[in-house]
């Protein structure tokens, strides 16, 4: 297959946006998280359980939007337990992390099961339905590629622009990213140092339940256990290689997206001539290089992983 060919067509580039969009919900919340010294290694099991609460919400009735609702309610109940833990009590972010990623994992597995005992196959939905919008989705090239997709893509990229503002361009942004890097300095302001990381696990953490709310309401019509499928780990790399940086992340999430792609178009040319793990390999290899170029200067906050203790200097 002539990969300069692939590169040619839209659809590659449509496939790729769609790929992103969970990556980018994802990956900003834990960037909201990080710039405010938290890091949430539960994404993955906050991201499994809006997958499965979304996707149930709809399939008993509810709207589509009523979904994504209580998808991001979901990820604001998993955030204010991740800040209990690791914030309110400093204990060990990474095992707090860990522990509400195997919840996450384990509970929306559990409750599917419980609800559609006899369930064989995946029941269906309606899902999202790709948007025209008049003018801006007949633009060739770019109506297809970004304009034709769902309106969670367009919210996507849009959270880009208003995380972008709210952390670099607002009062509430700078004590968010100051929280993150001299907490005692926000603390002397007066201001709440563990109320407004907590803000920020809860803010972070609804996005990331989003992002696996989009799985099951956008990209697919379905809900199966482990469709999630490590994304929430890639985005906890891509906060590393955007350097903390929301415009940053949005181009790793496509670069990561782009090698899935081709990943499976090249697979699709191949077929069994090569291993298709070592297909399913590629990105994650491509990404781990891509990852070591861009972070090797990259400035984390200083006070990431750094309990706060009132008081305590």
């Amino acid at each position: 297959m002539d990969i300069l060919q692939l590169f040619l067509e839209t659809g590659f580039w449509v496939a790729m946006v769609r790929m992103a969009t969970p990556l980018i919900f994802g990956t900003l919340g834990e960037l909201i998280c990080e710039r405010a010294g938290v890091v949430n290694l539960g994404i993955e099991g906050i991201m499994a359980a809006g997958c499965m609460g979304g996707w149930m919400w709809v399939f008993l009735g509810g709207s589509l939007w009523g979904g994504i609702v209580f998808a991001a309610c979901i990820g604001i109940a998993f955030g204010m337990l991740h800040s209990l833990f690791a914030v309110y009590l400093g204990l060990s972010q990474h095992v707090s992390g860990l522990g509400l990623t195997m919840l996450g994992s384990s509970l929306s597995a559990f409750v599917f099961r419980m609800l559609l005992p006899k369930a064989t196959t995946p029941p269906k939905i309606v899902p999202f339905a790709p948007l025209d919008l008049p003018v801006l989705s007949h633009i060739p090239f770019l109506g297809e590629v970004v304009f034709s997709q769902t309106a969670l893509t367009l919210l996507a990229f849009a959270m880009v622009i208003i995380v972008a503002y709210i952390l670099f361009k607002t009062p509430l942004g700078l004590a968010l990213r100051m929280v993150g890097e001299n907490p005692m300095a926000v603390e002397a302001q007066g201001l709440s140092v563990l109320g407004l990381r907590t803000a920020a696990v809860c803010a972070g953490s609804a996005m990331m339940a989003v992002g696996g709310a989009f799985l099951t309401l956008s990209a697919f019509d379905a809900y199966y256990i482990g469709m999630v499928n490590g994304r929430g780990w890639i985005c906890i790399a891509l906060v590393v290689f955007s350097s903390w940086k929301p415009y940053k992340a949005l181009l790793g999430c496509l670069l990561f997206a782009a090698f899935d792609a081709v990943q499976m178009r090249v697979q699709q040319q191949a077929g069994m001539a090569i291993p298709y793990q070592l297909y399913l390999a590629l990105p994650y290899i491509f990404s781990i290089i891509a990852l070591i170029i861009m972070s090797r200067k990259a400035a984390y906050p200083k006070a990431l992983l750094i309990p706060f203790r009132k008081g305590e200097r």
